[in-house]
């Protein structure tokens, strides 16, 4: 156990980490507060009615910590915090009693002069700022999940777009593209989220430690789409001690980046996995996704289509050497150093989906993505058998 476990950590000192001034030289000072403000949705018993209020009354260049406590109440608003207000905490009274809640979609008519919000605007709650702490709270965006082939659907609950961001017993509820994790280090604690497509998306370095992921697609979904660009890139999405349950057949990651770098390690997963386990976006040169299990449950989906890197075991103290290959029923495949490739051995390339939907356009850097969910012949439920139809929803960013 403590060889695996080091195996582990090393991956977490290559992707840079324990680097980052929260661990070292971070400005401890400010994380005790300064003072707190109260939101509550009776008048007379808080200081004000609305979360966005009270995240308004603060100075323009905020340097304190300053806890807002939202008492209990579903408190239906768009509230965006700007880049320069950091150090605030915003504290529920429970997940499952404080909830904030708002309905745009990428399509809603709501945007400068009257266009489309697009993905980056649909957030029913936007962070900008660093230093952001969210406890016992709940994001949620109301829109339906999206029937197969509908665009302009992708509703986000939260988008978080600051670096060294925190979220404590949290719950992110929406459809597609329910939690925007963009770009910053960001950690998730016994946190809950659920959605259908790509409904963890976004190029953040996150950690998901104890969270319950939830799937709830009518047919088919995707769990993450990560979006990492570059090997140079120090981003990645890793789920470590997680459940993965839910409805449809679900594929663990599409590769939303040319190199994107999803891990899963010691997570719980029903027996709703996709066999072939990820999807190239229709582009066969994203065909080097990183997707890893580590000491996940159940090992390894049976068909050998789902591929994984590994890292062969050795004393040099840097990343590993890379290795591809199948992992068996009962053998779970190790976790993998995100920049493996051209670092020494040269991966076998995985098969395309079967899926005429697979031949779809790669997406442009254009901001707007296009790749669809392709369906799998088989799917690990048999009930999903014969509901697979050759559709997909489509991943649009704004």
């Amino acid at each position: 156990a403590e060889e695996l476990e080091r195996l582990f950590m090393r991956w977490v000192r290559y992707v840079g980490g324990l680097k980052h001034s929260t661990f070292h030289h971070a400005p401890l000072a400010r994380a005790f507060p300064s003072y707190s403000l109260v939101v509550d949705k009776d008048p007379a018993a808080g200081d004000f009615t609305s979360v966005q209020a009270a995240v308004d009354s603060l100075p323009t260049i905020n340097l304190v910590r300053v806890v807002i406590k939202v008492n209990a109440g579903t408190y239906t608003e768009k509230v965006t915090i700007s880049s320069m207000r950091a150090f605030i905490t915003l504290e529920g009274a429970g997940a499952d009693k404080t909830i904030v809640q708002w309905g745009d979609t990428a399509d809603t008519p709501a945007g400068p002069r009257g266009r489309p919000l697009g993905t980056y605007g649909s957030a029913s709650f936007a962070v900008n700022a660093q230093y952001f702490i969210a406890r016992n709270i709940t994001f949620k965006n109301t829109a339906p999940v999206p029937p197969a082939g509908a665009t302009g659907k992708q509703a986000v609950a939260l988008r978080v777009s600051a670096d060294n961001a925190a979220f404590v017993g949290c719950r992110f509820l929406g459809a597609q593209d329910t939690l925007y994790d963009q770009s910053g280090r960001h950690y998730y604690k016994d946190c809950y989220i659920e959605g259908s497509i790509d409904f963890i998306f976004g190029n953040a370095l996150s950690l998901y430690e104890g969270c319950h992921v939830h799937a709830i697609a009518r047919d088919y979904g995707a769990l993450t789409a990560q979006n990492r660009q570059s090997m140079l890139e120090d981003t990645g999405f890793s789920f470590v001690g997680c459940r993965v349950t839910g409805s449809g057949a679900l594929y663990l990651g599409r590769a939303w980046g040319t190199f994107s770098r999803v891990v899963f390690a010691y997570t719980y997963m029903d027996d709703i996995i996709v066999p072939r386990g990820w999807y190239n976006w229709g582009d066969p040169s994203r065909e080097l996704y990183a997707l890893s299990l580590f000491l996940s449950f159940p090992p390894s989906p049976s068909s050998p289509l789902f591929r994984f890197l590994t890292v062969d075991d050795d004393d040099d103290g840097g990343a590993g050497r890379c290795s591809t290959g199948s992992t068996s029923a009962r053998a779970p495949a190790r976790a993998t150093p995100a920049g493996c490739r051209g670092r020494g051995s040269s991966p076998t390339r995985r098969p395309s989906p079967s899926s005429p939907s697979a031949s779809s356009t790669a997406p442009s850097g254009s901001g707007s993505d296009r790749g669809r969910v392709p369906c799998s012949n088989t799917h690990t439920r048999a009930a999903h058998t014969s509901s697979c139809k050759e559709e997909g929803v489509e991943r649009q960013s704004g």
